[in-house]
């Protein structure tokens, strides 16, 4: 309840302006320490223009008011700090070692310190939609965890999390210590949007929204100790991505495409992408590479072999194919990853999760 209440109220407070910045106070970063608990009252500090105190007080107030309205909400308990413009944050010349020109510390290498215990995050990544991306992670994830590796899934994807309908998992995750507590499947550890929203609930969020969302997700959950972290990422190259890289926690990727060239083009992003920022590209995967008739013979439905070629053409490892098992729709539906079964998938699941690990033992 709390966690999903957290993120309703930061979407409201995200609706007032900054006078100092012109930015929302969200993004910002005006609005610290908010928290909520099990009774719904909130909490947060507002750093408020210093020398008007009149703005300031305007400011204050309308934070509480839009807090206060937000459904749930049985209080609020908001302090304001004052901030000169002097402190406020400007653009520095970008480096090799900062290459996004920020002149502090982004707050989501903050949170990717929270994450102390988890040894490697991967991320699991697309150029394009519809790859199956979603349902690749989630088998990789149960594959490795088969192998006795302390294992974590953090789907990244805001506007269209999958991973609540991969497991089969309904209903919102508990608070402990004020930490949001990871669900568990298959001995997996697992975390999504779609746990602290309604399931009808449209993610309407720009960019700020969308990455304090996923410092959330990093900072706010309990992961505790894990081998690996997957991050299931939303398609393309955007906000989610880059926070990623920001963190200074993501250890390398896994590029999945279909063979069509259409969406090769979108992995040769992906792939220039993570390695513009010095993370290390594990391989890519081509998934529905072929569907296998009753006779034994394969139909190349996507084309043949494509994003072998490209994954060649670009100097990245190839890890190899997944075919496309009809089955397979029927059982992520279902919430059962077939990595998790006897099914013919669990094999090759089980030969990809093997080449992740031999990566991160050369770490």
């Amino acid at each position: 309840m709390s966690g999903s209440l957290i993120l309703r109220v930061r979407a409201a407070l995200s609706a007032i302006k900054d006078p100092s910045s012109g930015r929302n106070i969200i993004a910002a970063g005006a609005v610290g320490g908010l928290s909520a608990d099990e009774d719904g009252k909130v909490r947060f500090t507002l750093e408020v223009p210093d020398g008007d105190r009149r703005a300031a007080e305007a400011l204050l107030k309308a934070a509480e008011s839009a807090a206060a309205a937000v459904p749930g909400v049985t209080g609020v308990s908001a302090v304001a700090t004052a901030h000169s413009a002097a402190q406020q944050h400007q653009p520095a010349k970008g480096g090799h070692d900062n290459p996004f020109g920020l002149k502090q510390k982004p707050r989501i290498e903050t949170a990717g310190e929270q994450l102390a215990g988890v040894k490697s995050m991967i991320a699991i990544a697309s150029g394009k939609g519809g790859v199956g991306k979603s349902t690749v992670a989630a088998n990789l994830a149960v594959s490795l965890a088969a192998r006795g590796l302390k294992t974590g899934l953090l789907d990244a994807d805001i506007y269209g999390p999958s991973l609540p309908t991969l497991f089969g998992i309904k209903g919102k995750p508990q608070m402990r210590d004020n930490k949001i507590v990871p669900f568990e499947a298959f001995n997996v550890k697992l975390m999504s949007i779609g746990f602290l929203i309604d399931p009808d609930e449209a993610v309407a969020w720009r960019g700020p929204m969308v990455m304090g969302a996923l410092r959330q997700l990093m900072s706010d959950v309990d992961w505790g100790d894990l081998d690996i972290l997957l991050v299931d990422t939303p398609p393309g190259t955007g906000d989610a991505h880059i926070s990623l890289i920001q963190s200074k926690k993501l250890s390398g990727a896994v590029i999945v495409s279909t063979p069509q060239e259409m969406a090769l083009a979108d992995v040769r992003r992906g792939v220039q992408l993570f390695r513009q920022t010095d993370t290390p590209v594990i391989g890519v995967i081509e998934n529905m590479a072929w569907l296998e008739t009753p006779d034994g013979s394969k139909q190349f439905l996507f084309g043949e072999g494509g994003a072998e070629r490209a994954a060649k053409e670009l100097g990245a490892p190839f890890l190899g194919t997944v075919p496309l098992y009809p089955d397979l729709r029927q059982a992520s539906d279902d919430g059962l990853p077939p990595a998790a079964t006897d099914h013919a998938a669990a094999t090759t699941f089980n030969q990809l999760a093997d080449q992740i690990v031999k990566f991160t033992e050369r770490r």
